[in-house]
């Protein structure tokens, strides 16, 4: 079982860092504000599939409870081609043993177990559930953050970025993984958008170790097809819609393995997928 750094944890509604742990409750001795403590995760903001607007984003929030078989799918039957392992990552930069790590929108995932899992849905996996946009941590507290098609769902990318710089030690890593060229994914709303410069400007804050396209262009090029594909044989049917995506997807996922060549093209970042940054603090 990971352990909760309470410790360094802050009130993410007046910044206080003093926090009263009780069996069931986090109170802020300032403001007084009062964050349940379920199973022992903190919850200081909290999605539930209610909330969720998108009739796919549902299914895959269901699916998400299954974690192996979720991530499984997704691997295997996703239009998109990953040219990087976050688990690597992880073991590359993640070095100390008693070093705080982040998965910030993590879902259901369990990418180590030295990493806390974050999100502001309460998966089973997750540690911490709250608003990435305030992360209830303390100022230069965190060793490592790591956020995989993240932004693109948050409404203010720039406020994420600014809170993972704030709350990471001086030295502290940064891995982000942010899309290009992809069609529209609720999960549960989908923003924005970031090319190779665009990265850049997000990131400024910190010292560039990496800037890669994540994923190529052929998975980019293949996850519009098929959305093109269900658009046209829909007929304007929403529902028709839905199960043509996901079947169009399951006839031509191969192709994205086009990508473990066409990736290493130098102009590759042109239509890429998307693009992953790894900074220094």
């Amino acid at each position: 079982m990971k352990v909760i750094p309470f410790q360094i944890l802050i009130c993410p509604q007046c910044s206080s860092k003093l926090l009263t742990l009780e069996s069931t409750f986090l109170t802020c001795d300032f403001c007084n504000k009062r964050y349940p403590v379920k199973n022992g995760k903190p919850v200081f903001k909290e999605m539930t599939s209610l909330e969720i607007p998108d009739e796919l984003d549902i299914l895959k929030h269901h699916l998400k409870k299954y974690s192996k078989l979720y991530n499984f799918l997704i691997n295997i039957l996703s239009p998109v081609y990953s040219s990087f392992s976050p688990k690597k990552i992880i073991r590359k930069y993640l070095t100390g043993t008693n070093s705080v790590a982040l998965n910030l929108g993590s879902g259901n995932s369990n990418l180590s177990e030295g990493v806390l899992n974050v999100d502001i849905f309460a998966y089973d996996n997750v540690n911490i559930v709250c608003d990435i946009g305030n992360i209830p941590f303390k100022d230069n507290s965190v060793d490592f953050v790591i956020n995989i098609a993240v932004l693109e769902h948050v409404p203010n990318p720039e406020k994420v970025i600014s809170e993972i710089f704030r709350i990471l030690k001086p030295d502290g890593i940064v891995c982000s993984y942010f899309p290009f060229i992809v069609p529209f994914h609720a999960s549960p709303y989908d923003f924005s958008r970031r090319t190779h410069e665009g990265m850049k400007i997000l990131f400024k804050d910190f010292k560039t170790v990496e800037l890669i396209p994540g994923c190529g262009p052929t998975s980019g090029l293949l996850w519009v097809f098929q959305e093109w594909l269900a658009l046209i044989f829909s007929f304007g049917i929403k529902k028709l819609h839905v199960f043509l995506s996901l079947f169009f997807m399951i006839l031509t996922f191969p192709l994205k393995y086009i990508d473990v060549v066409l990736i290493k093209h130098p102009m590759a970042k042109n239509i890429s997928s998307g693009f992953l940054f790894i900074g220094r603090k």
